[in-house]
């Protein structure tokens, strides 16, 4: 399991789902833009309860692994979409494949070609 460190306090959830939480507030931050998300988090008593988080780009939050007696926290589909919105962020180059784009060195040709 993971703790996540936001804002004064902490709340303990599933490794994947912090580590998407992560990956979310890294592209907050990298697109100077904000939002909230919602998870599941583990509760003292070993219960699930609901946590809200503001994401953005002055967010100071940390993710670190701790140990736990309880079962992982998981939401497969939680993590989802935290990734989706995620990678929606994330600026896209067009790859081409053209092989003709292709250039080769040959270290014969290096230098001055005039004899």
């Amino acid at each position: 399991m993971m703790r996540i460190h936001y804002a004064g306090g902490s709340e303990l959830t599933g490794t994947e789902i912090a580590d998407a939480v992560m990956d979310l507030a890294e592209e907050f931050g990298r697109t100077g833009t904000a939002g909230t998300i919602e998870i599941p988090v583990r509760q003292a008593d070993g219960s699930i309860g609901r946590c809200r988080l503001l994401i953005g780009p002055a967010s100071q939050i940390a993710a670190e692994s701790e140990d736990s007696d309880f079962e992982e926290v998981t939401d497969r589909e939680l993590v989802e979409t935290l990734l989706r919105r995620a990678e929606a962020l994330r600026p896209h180059a067009a790859l081409n494949s053209d092989a003709s784009d292709t250039v080769s060195w040959d270290p014969e040709m290096d230098g001055d070609s005039r004899n």
